[in-house]
């Protein structure tokens, strides 16, 4: 089996909070020591392969001023958007070029090459899907095809509100811009997957209802379980996403799994049910197990001790399996939403 992870912030990690991904876990907790301000650390590159994750969606995500709180690695205009976001996606190149058993996964070809390094006998490959995370580092919806030729393959419109659209935290009452129709109109002729994830509820509906190519929501939850405001997804998104072929990727961050959860809170108040039921919500909701997986999202703003009980790492994504068959599914149906169901995704949008 292949496991799919279709949201981590590699790059953001390691050139904003300066950590060295190619280290292992434990040499890497042990550099920061017991407090790192960007919380303890849940994934390396070594941990990602020790967990058995082939695939993964490696996020560009250049920081806006409005939301850095201190950070000086961030962007007041879209030049400098830009620089950030090309800065990141150099590192995933590099992280290819350094290690043998990393691809950087821009075509079909070499999607299909990490997924036949998983035959038994084969040295395991790990494959990163570049992805952006917030769009306004393309500083003009032509230039999209710019990116498309370094091999971006996943596009979410906002992160925070956007040249694009709104995002989903600030109660904004805009929704998609004029430039947001014109965007989603060039990455449809190149094939480019939108994530609605981060976007407000209205342009998320907008954007899906009109996008003509796959529509996904990487890493969000639902909002039926936690009513906490618009990042997560309503029942009418995720019967919509689940219409268009779509998929939704479950966040094992806790304040987003349970009601009322803050960040900080203990570790222990969170476990793997609560994943569970966040899947389970989908499942029952579309009818089928087709449309969810993981998207873990693990250290992106959050670390150790806001991730559930009682998971250490990235690795611990596997103990959802146990969770999954306690819960009554089948071993096919958790395949899928362990890494199948996203591996059918990119296999079919990539053709």
């Amino acid at each position: 089996m292949i496991l799919v992870d279709a949201h981590l912030d590699l790059a953001y990690n390691a050139i904003n909070n300066g950590r060295n991904l190619q280290q292992s876990l434990n040499d890497l907790r042990q550099s920061e020591g017991r407090k790192p301000e960007a919380g303890i650390a849940t994934v390396t590159i070594p941990e990602i392969k020790n967990a058995g994750i082939g695939l993964i969606c490696g996020s560009i995500f250049a920081l806006p001023a409005a939301s850095a709180e201190g950070d000086p690695i961030c962007y007041t205009n879209q030049d400098e958007a830009f620089e950030l976001a090309m800065q990141q996606f150099d590192y995933y190149y590099r992280l290819a070029d350094e290690d043998e058993s990393i691809r950087l996964v821009t075509d079909k070809e070499v999607l299909q090459e990490v997924v036949d390094s998983f035959e038994l006998g084969k040295e395991k490959l790990l494959g990163i899907i570049p992805m952006m995370e917030g769009a306004d580092p393309v500083r003009d919806p032509q230039e999209l095809e710019l990116w498309v030729e370094r091999g971006l393959k996943i596009v979410g419109l906002a992160w925070d509100d956007t040249r694009y659209s709104a995002g989903a935290w600030r109660g904004s009452r805009f929704d998609l811009t004029k430039d947001g129709y014109a965007l989603l109109e060039i990455m449809a002729e190149f094939n480019v997957i939108l994530d609605v994830s981060h976007m407000n509820e209205k342009a998320s509906l907008l954007a899906i209802e009109r996008y003509e190519g796959t529509a996904v929501a990487t890493h969000s939850n639902c909002r039926q379980i936690n009513k906490g405001g618009e990042r997560h997804l309503t029942d009418q998104q995720i019967r919509m996403l689940g219409e268009r072929g779509g998929m939704i990727g479950i966040v094992p961050y806790n304040r987003f799994l349970k009601a009322g959860h803050k960040k900080g809170d203990h570790k222990e108040l969170v476990t793997l049910d609560h994943i569970v039921a966040h899947i389970d919500h989908i499942c029952q909701l579309l009818g089928d197990a087709q449309h969810v997986g993981i998207g873990s999202d693990f250290d992106g703003g959050f670390g150790y001790k806001d991730i559930p009980h009682p998971m250490n790492s990235i690795v611990d994504l596997n103990q959802i399996y146990a969770k999954l068959k306690e819960k009554g599914y089948g071993e096919a149906d958790i395949e899928g939403i362990l890494g199948n169901n996203w591996l059918n995704l990119f296999q079919k949008s990539f053709e």
